[in-house]
């Protein structure tokens, strides 16, 4: 009898693309996989918060590859990853949220959230996988959910259309690319304290709201999303495919 190995956690020596990379979640996760070993890209569309993410990154010994691209614009997309190497670790974590009431939200903020949250994911994943299977890497494939792509919110319809379709994007995806060895999960995170979601947490009574929902009581951090993105990029989780990684302290547990 032999003792088992841990797998490992570390990914030196990989390449990573983090959309969404400059600012907020996707910035805390593109620090994660660096600090794991990766070498990172990162894109957004502002080439000023681009450069303040790197110089920051740089700031603690870290290099992060700095890429503005719009990614729902198809042709500009495909033309400039075409142009990067091949990844090993791809994750989504562009993102928009409008949120309306049902009965008011307007064609704009729809075919807004949907062009980046699902459209942009789904062709951006298209052209990552086409060179992992090229290049016979067995690659991870992460999108940023939400736990809000599991259950319903108030005034959030939009959004969680979107995340719910995340959700069927990703089994149908690791049905096809299993074969190849390309995992794809999502990482469904609660509300974590960003730019993204200062505004809402700003109203005491969805402030409260939030609270009373996650059974943990507290808001989600930066750091609480770092560790379970490293595991779904590394060799840790490497029978992990075609499911969701909740880290919504309690939400959806009820």
């Amino acid at each position: 009898m032999t003792l088992p190995q841990t797998p490992s956690f570390m990914l030196t020596g990989q390449r990573a693309l983090v959309t969404g990379g400059s600012k907020g979640i996707g910035f805390a996760i593109a620090v994660a996989l660096a600090r794991a070993g990766a070498e990172v890209w990162i894109i957004a569309r502002r080439e000023e918060a681009l450069r303040d993410a790197a110089a920051l990154a740089d700031g603690e010994g870290l290099k992060l590859h700095p890429v503005a691209l719009d990614i729902t614009d198809s042709v500009q997309m495909a033309q400039a990853l075409r142009a990067l190497p091949a990844f090993n670790v791809l994750v989504n974590s562009a993102g928009l949220a409008r949120h309306q009431p049902f009965l008011e939200v307007s064609e704009e903020n729809y075919n807004a959230a949907m062009a980046l949250n699902v459209r942009a994911t789904f062709f951006v994943s298209q052209q990552v996988a086409r060179r992992m299977r090229e290049d016979g890497i067995a690659g991870s494939i992460i999108h940023v959910s939400s736990q809000m792509g599991h259950v319903g919110g108030p005034q959030r319809s939009v959004y969680c259309a979107s995340k719910f379709a995340l959700e069927g994007l990703t089994r149908a995806m690791a049905l096809e690319l299993g074969a190849d060895g390309i995992r794809v999960n999502t990482l469904c995170p609660t509300f974590i304290e960003t730019e993204l979601s200062r505004e809402a947490l700003r109203e005491p009574e969805f402030h409260r709201y939030v609270l009373d929902n996650i059974k943990l009581g507290r808001l989600g951090k930066l750091e609480d999303v770092m560790g379970p993105a490293v595991f779904l990029a590394s060799k840790a989780s490497a029978m992990v495919t075609g499911t969701s990684l909740l880290v919504d302290g309690g939400w959806t547990a009820t």
